[in-house]
Protein backbone atom coordinates (compact mmCIF):
# COMPACT_ATOMS: atom_id res chain seq x y z
CA UNK A 1 0.00 0.00 0.00
CA UNK A 2 1.11 3.56 -0.74
CA UNK A 3 0.05 6.90 0.68
CA UNK A 4 -0.01 10.22 -1.15
CA UNK A 5 0.34 13.08 1.30
CA UNK A 6 -0.89 16.39 -0.11
CA UNK A 7 -0.27 19.48 2.04
CA UNK A 8 -1.48 22.85 0.87
CA UNK A 9 -2.39 26.40 1.76
CA UNK A 10 -5.67 27.54 0.21
CA UNK A 11 -6.28 31.02 -1.10
CA UNK A 12 -9.45 32.75 0.12
CA UNK A 13 -10.75 33.22 -3.45
CA UNK A 14 -12.93 30.96 -5.60
CA UNK A 15 -14.66 29.13 -2.71
CA UNK A 16 -17.61 27.91 -4.79
CA UNK A 17 -15.40 26.79 -7.69
CA UNK A 18 -13.12 24.97 -5.24
CA UNK A 19 -16.05 23.14 -3.65
CA UNK A 20 -17.28 22.05 -7.09
CA UNK A 21 -13.84 20.76 -8.12
CA UNK A 22 -13.32 19.09 -4.77
CA UNK A 23 -16.62 17.17 -4.97
CA UNK A 24 -15.92 16.13 -8.55
CA UNK A 25 -12.38 14.95 -7.70
CA UNK A 26 -13.61 13.01 -4.66
CA UNK A 27 -16.05 11.05 -6.85
CA UNK A 28 -13.41 10.59 -9.53
CA UNK A 29 -10.63 9.28 -7.26
CA UNK A 30 -13.02 6.68 -5.88
CA UNK A 31 -13.37 5.30 -9.43
CA UNK A 32 -9.62 4.69 -9.80
CA UNK A 33 -8.71 1.00 -9.67
CA UNK A 34 -6.51 0.52 -6.62
CA UNK A 35 -7.86 3.51 -4.67
CA UNK A 36 -8.40 2.57 -1.01
CA UNK A 37 -9.42 5.68 0.94
CA UNK A 38 -8.53 9.25 1.83
CA UNK A 39 -8.75 11.57 4.82
CA UNK A 40 -8.58 15.38 4.85
CA UNK A 41 -8.34 18.24 7.31
CA UNK A 42 -7.97 22.01 6.86
CA UNK A 43 -7.31 24.59 9.58
CA UNK A 44 -9.86 27.38 9.00
CA UNK A 45 -7.57 30.07 10.44
CA UNK A 46 -4.31 29.33 8.60
CA UNK A 47 -6.05 27.69 5.59
CA UNK A 48 -3.35 25.00 5.76
CA UNK A 49 -4.64 21.54 4.93
CA UNK A 50 -3.59 17.95 4.53
CA UNK A 51 -5.10 15.08 2.59
CA UNK A 52 -3.71 11.57 2.85
CA UNK A 53 -4.87 9.20 0.12
CA UNK A 54 -4.18 5.47 0.09
CA UNK A 55 -3.66 3.37 -3.02
CA UNK A 56 -2.76 -0.26 -3.65
CA UNK A 57 0.09 0.49 -6.06
CA UNK A 58 2.25 3.11 -7.71
CA UNK A 59 0.40 2.35 -10.95
CA UNK A 60 -2.87 3.38 -9.29
CA UNK A 61 -1.28 6.64 -8.16
CA UNK A 62 0.01 7.26 -11.67
CA UNK A 63 -3.44 6.62 -13.14
CA UNK A 64 -4.93 9.14 -10.71
CA UNK A 65 -2.20 11.73 -11.29
CA UNK A 66 -2.56 11.51 -15.08
CA UNK A 67 -6.34 11.28 -15.33
CA UNK A 68 -7.45 14.03 -17.79
CA UNK A 69 -10.10 15.50 -15.47
CA UNK A 70 -7.66 15.47 -12.56
CA UNK A 71 -5.10 17.25 -14.76
CA UNK A 72 -7.60 20.08 -15.33
CA UNK A 73 -8.23 20.32 -11.60
CA UNK A 74 -4.47 20.35 -10.92
CA UNK A 75 -4.13 23.36 -13.20
CA UNK A 76 -6.98 25.13 -11.40
CA UNK A 77 -5.16 24.40 -8.16
CA UNK A 78 -2.03 26.14 -9.40
CA UNK A 79 -3.84 29.12 -10.90
CA UNK A 80 -6.78 29.63 -8.52
CA UNK A 81 -6.92 27.54 -5.36
CA UNK A 82 -3.51 27.27 -3.68
CA UNK A 83 -0.72 29.62 -2.70
CA UNK A 84 1.50 26.61 -1.87
CA UNK A 85 1.33 22.83 -2.00
CA UNK A 86 3.54 19.79 -1.56
CA UNK A 87 3.15 16.10 -2.45
CA UNK A 88 4.87 13.12 -0.90
CA UNK A 89 4.41 9.52 -2.00
CA UNK A 90 5.36 6.98 0.64
CA UNK A 91 5.25 3.22 0.91
CA UNK A 92 3.32 2.03 3.94
CA UNK A 93 5.43 -0.62 5.64
CA UNK A 94 3.09 -1.31 8.54
CA UNK A 95 -0.44 -0.43 9.55
CA UNK A 96 -1.94 -0.69 13.02
CA UNK A 97 -5.46 -0.07 14.25
CA UNK A 98 -6.91 0.28 17.71
CA UNK A 99 -10.36 1.39 18.78
CA UNK A 100 -12.09 1.66 22.11
CA UNK A 101 -14.72 -1.06 22.22
CA UNK A 102 -17.86 0.15 20.48
CA UNK A 103 -16.09 3.05 18.70
CA UNK A 104 -15.26 3.37 15.01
Amino acid sequence: MYAVIFRSIRKADFEQLYEEHSAKMEALVKSIKGYISHHSHRDPETREGITVSYFESLESIKEWREHPEHRVSQEFGRTHFYSWYQFEVVKVERKYDWALSGNK
